[in-house]
């Protein structure tokens, strides 16, 4: 299989670099240069904003793409016009965020989505960007677009801070503020299952949307932190709190207190989506304890510093808040 990636060096991309290799596949990738790839891949130069930012990939052929594109959609529209026709596949990591605010717990594929359109004037939030990605594919390569629409993506790489940020502060040990209830449902994707899925997806030649992340309550939030302290080995000492009085004081749901979010709307958004098509379609979901021990051996072997990228916000609870909310 020759697979173009556009992208290819950082988390997503990376993983996927790294699984078609894995495969024997031979792998291309199309970015900016200013980061390595893994070693097999074959690098080809361009920024996809500027006007000839595909001049690199000149009359070559692929058997697929994969897309990791999150800004203007006007750059995935670009890209398809110029591969049509020369790669069989085309596959884009969207988002689940494309759906329309709020979603009905449980909504699958068919849920509304956004409005938005592949040539938006000026920037656009995270959600229209990618549905426009999506149209723009969809009106290029119509069945043979697949649409990979991500949730909440953890693992090795994670340039997001939202596990990292929770094994940092565990590893700390002593007391740590743990936003309940304890048995509170997760839906999230180890981004080497998405890797594999996706790759999966595209030699099998799916198309249309799938909502790749795993079933809600694959872990909970009891046993991803708990998971946390025995990866660090830490003191911590978990202590559960109820989401009142978390709110009550201020703390942001999932930007402060990462990948937790209170029970109501937003968390139905965000934890209770349908992956039925996607699981018929093999997505198998590694345990929540080997996501967090690799994530962790790799911020050790990294030392200890996640990267960040630069067009998010950094994530976590200052530690005199936390302390502050513990004391009570």
């Amino acid at each position: 299989m020759r697979l173009l990636l556009l992208g290819g060096t950082k988390f997503v991309g990376r993983v996927v670099a790294e699984e078609a290799l894995a495969r024997g596949w031979e792998v291309t990738a199309l970015n900016r240069g200013t980061q390595p790839a893994p070693e097999g891949v074959r690098m080809l130069t361009g920024d996809r904003t500027a006007a000839d930012g595909l001049a690199a990939l000149g009359a070559q052929e692929w058997d697929a793409v994969v897309d990791t594109w999150s800004w203007a959609p006007a750059a995935v529209r670009d890209s398809a016009r110029a591969l049509d026709g020369r790669v069989g596949h085309y596959a884009y990591v969207s988002s689940r965020s494309v759906y329309e605010y709020p979603l009905v717990a449980g909504a699958a594929e068919a849920a509304p989505t956004v409005a938005s359109s592949p040539d938006p004037a000026g920037e656009v939030p995270y959600a229209e960007a990618k549905r426009g990605a999506e149209l723009a594919l969809e009106a290029r390569f119509g069945g043979r677009a697949l649409l990979v629409r991500a949730g909440l993506v953890l693992g090795p790489y994670e340039n997001i801070g939202r596990l990292p940020w929770w094994l940092d502060r565990i590893a700390r040990g002593g007391p740590v503020l743990a936003p309940g209830p304890r048995g509170l449902a997760l839906q999230y994707i180890d981004v080497r299952d998405l890797a594999a899925w996706t790759l999966d997806a595209v030699a099998a030649r799916l198309g249309g949307p799938y909502n790749v992340v795993s079933p809600s309550g694959h872990a909970t939030m009891g046993e991803l932190l708990e998971a946390c302290v025995r990866a660090t080995g830490s003191d911590a000492d978990l202590r559960w709190t109820e989401p009142e009085r978390i709110l009550a004081a201020g703390v942001e749901p999932w930007t402060e207190l990462p990948v937790w979010l209170p029970p109501g709307e937003l968390y139905e958004f965000l934890h209770t989506g349908s992956v039925e098509r996607a699981v018929g379609a093999g997505l198998r979901c590694r345990p929540v304890e080997e996501t967090v021990e690799d994530t962790w051996a790799w911020l050790r072997a990294i030392g200890g510093t996640a990267p960040q990228r630069a067009d998010r916000p950094a994530v976590g609870l200052d530690p005199e808040r936390e302390a502050a909310l513990l004391r009570g």
